[in-house]
């Protein structure tokens, strides 16, 4: 049995402008790497598709509140709270079970318990799903997403957050 050495916490900070094009990257990466297990090739080529403009993931970015998680001092994944939803939660394969994904959750998990947010919802990928279902998300719905002529499966999940001290 091989196992991972437990890396350090990476250190997170607000997405810049410059991170772009790597974000992008981490992003296409994750889902062609990371789904194989639970969406087909098909499923996986669309998806990706989907998320292949630039552009618009540069809006989602700017138009949340996005951090950025860092090891050795270069980006290896990137999560965005839009309202009260978790719109976007990717890390680079390279890094997956290492802890990163966990580090983004718990930033956003206080940001938006700071914006006094009661709860936050997120679609989680059949791929992500067990992360937030270890996390205390409960499913609430199955979803089904038409990427051309695919269809992809997630999950509406919610977490109440916990009340902040009495003022």
């Amino acid at each position: 049995m091989s196992v991972r050495p437990t890396a350090s916490a990476p250190s997170l900070r607000p997405y810049l402008a410059a991170d772009l094009p790597l974000l992008y990257e981490i992003r296409l990466s994750a889902i062609e790497e990371l789904t194989a297990d639970d969406y087909d090739d098909s499923q996986r080529r669309a998806w990706a598709e989907a998320a292949s403009d630039e552009d618009v993931l540069e809006k989602i970015l700017k138009g949340g509140l996005s951090i950025v998680a860092l090891r050795d001092g270069a980006a290896v994944g990137f999560a965005v709270l839009t309202g009260n939803r978790i719109d976007q939660l990717y890390v680079h394969p390279a890094v997956a079970r290492t802890g990163v994904a966990d580090a983004l959750l718990d930033a956003i998990e206080k940001l938006a318990a700071a914006r006094k947010l009661t709860a936050l919802e997120v679609d989680a990928s059949d791929t992500a799903k067990p992360l937030f279902d270890k996390r205390g998300y409960v499913a609430q719905r199955r979803n089904t997403v038409a990427y051309e002529d695919a269809w992809l499966g997630n999950t509406r999940m919610k977490k109440a957050l916990p009340a902040g001290p009495p003022q």
